[in-house]
């Protein structure tokens, strides 16, 4: 099992099982959720993920059609984000897991819109929007449900 929390602790979740794949996004509306070059997510089975404590203080923002991204409301830290066309999974913020989730990068997505003062030099497949479905199905079906 993966703990993780928001920067001030009132927000705290559990991940049962392992995760489908790690991969970092660099869109625009990632970077200014994160404040950061990009954000690293773990794609998680919805019905694996659960919030532990401070569900009352989570906020949600509609970054897209029926895509809402989780926070919380006290700190700031993003938690998560889970969307219509993809609800059987939810995006989980890396920065905030407690532990090594055991995964390390799959892809980079949206890096046509990646930042201009970020360098990607790590060998890994780079998307400038969505990553191949095809990619994405082998992620899916090497770890078992």
């Amino acid at each position: 099992m993966l703990n993780g929390a928001c920067l001030c602790g009132r927000v705290q979740y559990e991940i049962h099982g392992k995760p489908r794949f790690m991969y970092q996004c660099h869109c625009g509306k990632c970077r200014a959720a994160s404040g950061a070059s990009f954000a690293t997510n773990i794609i998680v089975d919805a019905d694996k993920f659960r919030i532990t404590a401070g569900k009352e203080s989570l906020g949600a923002y509609e970054s897209s059609p029926q895509k809402f991204r989780y926070f919380c409301a006290a700190c700031g830290s993003p938690i998560y984000s889970h969307g219509e066309k993809t609800k059987q999974v939810v995006a989980v913020r890396c920065g905030t897991l407690k532990q090594d989730p055991g995964l390390r990068l799959a892809y980079h997505a949206f890096v046509g819109s990646k930042a201009p003062w970020t360098d990607i030099r790590d060998g890994l497949p780079q998307f400038d929007e969505w990553p191949d479905p095809e990619l994405v199905k082998r992620l899916f079906s090497a770890v078992a449900g």
